[in-house]
C-alpha cells in the first residue's frame, strides 16, 4: 500500500497521524515491517514554469556562455550548477564515460519550495545582468 497526503495545519496532522497509528499498530504487532517517509513539499508548478521561462528568455535573447548562445536546457544546467556553488551546496564535476566532463548536480524536480525560490532569485539576478529587458510574463 502506498498513500500520500499533504498536511496543511497541526490539527489536520494530528488527526491523520492518529488514523495512521490505528493502521500501523496491528501490523507492527504482527511483526510486519513498514517504511514511512515524510518530506517537505517540493517545488510548485508555478515555480517550475517561472524557472523554465527564465531559461527560455536567456535562449531567445541569444545570451552567450563559453563563446556561444545556449539553449534553454543548457541554461537550466548552468543556472542550477551555478546556484549550487553559490549556495555552498554539493557540486561535483567528474570524468564521464567517454572522458568528457560531467557536472553531477542536484535536480530541480527534487527541490523543495524554499530551494526553488532561491534558484529563481539566483536566475533572475543572472538574467537581469545579461538580458536587455527582462520579460515580465513570469
Amino acid at each position: 500500500m502506498t498513500h500520500t497526503t499533504t498536511l496543511h495545519n497541526p490539527q489536520e496532522a494530528h488527526v491523520t497521524l492518529q488514523r495512521l497509528w490505528g493502521w500501523l499498530k496491528p501490523r507492527l504487532l504482527q511483526g510486519q515491517r513498514i517504511t514511512l517517509s515524510v518530506e517537505e513539499e517540493r517545488r510548485s508548478l508555478p515555480q517550475n514554469a517561472k524557472f523554465h521561462a527564465l531559461c527560455k528568455d536567456l535562449e531567445l535573447a541569444r545570451v552567450e556562455w563559453a563563446g556561444k548562445p545556449r539553449c534553454a536546457d543548457e541554461w537550466k544546467v548552468l543556472l542550477i550548477s551555478g546556484h549550487a556553488v553559490a549556495t555552498k551546496a554539493q557540486a561535483e564535476v567528474v570524468p564521464g564515460l567517454e572522458r568528457e566532463f560531467v557536472n553531477l548536480r542536484e535536480s530541480s524536480s527534487r527541490m523543495d519550495r524554499a530551494r526553488m525560490s532561491s534558484l529563481i532569485e539566483y536566475a533572475e539576478a543572472f538574467a537581469a545582468m545579461r538580458l536587455p529587458c527582462p520579460s515580465t510574463d513570469h
